[in-house]
């Protein structure tokens, strides 16, 4: 494979892309921002996010390409690995092989639609795999061996369990609750115990500065700004982190429950070996304070964190791209 190759980790929430030779090149938001009138995209990743609920309506449009894991709009996201591509090669347009992961519940037909727009984009060969294998070759697990590894990969949009043993998931889930459905959880919560409007960023900047889900996880504070609900004035309340641990712990209790669900559909010998080396969290998800631990608690098997879970999925596509043979026996869409 060419040393242009791209594999990408199309979330709900990030768009992370590594390069054949170069590591991880590429992390920024999924959000994309267009010209309401001509539909041209006027910017991709931070630049769009900061645009978001905040531009006139009329003029231009932030959106979010990627909805629950698979994609909501599949002409924006062939532009966008289009924009991947050139701006990779210093505004120069290639042809490049793609390794593009997926959540595990994806049916054939948004397998395919992720297929046709990476080759609308300008792909030359396309191969799709499934997140949780992504992620557990992203931190270096021998997927091909026979045993039992378990992989939960809390992305934007969906959260994907999986047990894997010889290139494949035995048993798998992908539940529509993860890092979104949390930040929902604390829109709702802080108009209901502070009588306060706040947006979507407003709420992920709580999540992830203050928030916990775990009772003995050190309590922070953050003043939070938005709109008083009544008045429609804007108004400030300082939020702490047990405040937020009570608004998403039910989230947390659904997908632990799911993940139960999953290891009791798991084959024995398979269970055994996730019993001793333990569930790994991946995504952005794994590093809300406290979340290693509540699983522990609740199942009572041993939970660890990878190291940088954000970018376990971009760096086993990557790692992808350099052994073909693997990539053969993992991929769900291997085009020769």
């Amino acid at each position: 494979m060419a040393k242009n190759d791209l594999g990408i980790d199309l979330g709900t929430a990030n768009f992370i892309v590594y390069q054949q030779g170069k590591g991880i090149v590429l992390n920024e938001p999924s959000v994309v921002a267009i010209e309401r009138k001509t539909g041209k995209i006027l910017a991709i990743g931070t630049e769009a996010k900061e645009m978001f609920g905040k531009t006139p309506e009329d003029k231009i449009l932030a959106v979010k390409p990627m909805r629950d894991g698979v994609i909501a709009d599949y002409t924006i996201i062939a532009e966008v690995l289009k924009y991947f591509m050139k701006k990779l090669n210093k505004g120069l347009f290639f042809k490049c092989n793609m390794v593009i992961g997926i959540p595990t519940k994806t049916t054939s037909v948004e397998q395919r639609a992720v297929y046709d727009a990476a080759l609308k984009a300008g792909a030359k060969r396309v191969h799709i795999v499934l997140e949780p294998t992504a992620a557990a070759i992203g931190i270096g697990l021998d997927v091909m061996k026979p045993m039992g590894n378990m992989i939960v990969d809390i992305g934007g949009g969906t959260t994907d369990i999986a047990v894997i043993s010889m290139g494949g998931i035995v048993v798998g889930d992908s539940i529509k609750l993860a890092g979104n459905a949390l930040d929902d959880a604390i829109i709702k919560g802080v108009r209901r115990n502070f009588g306060l409007l706040i947006g979507d960023t407003t709420a992920e900047e709580i999540k992830i500065r203050i928030g916990k889900v775990h009772p003995d996880v050190e309590d922070l504070e953050l003043e939070v700004k938005g709109r008083d609900a009544v008045t429609g004035l804007p108004r400030t309340e300082v939020i702490n982190s047990t405040d937020v641990y009570k608004m998403i712990r039910p989230v947390v209790d659904n997908i632990i429950s799911r993940i139960k669900l999953v290891l009791e559909k798991t084959p024995p010998e398979l269970s055994a070996d996730i019993v001793e080396h333990g569930i790994v969290l991946t995504g952005g998800g794994a590093l809300l304070r406290g979340i290693d631990k509540a699983i522990e608690e609740d199942i009572g098997v041993p939970c660890r964190i990878a190291d940088e879970p954000l970018l376990c999925v971009a760096k086993g596509t990557g790692k992808l791209l350099e052994d073909e043979e693997l990539l053969k026996n993992v991929a769900v869409t291997y085009e020769k």
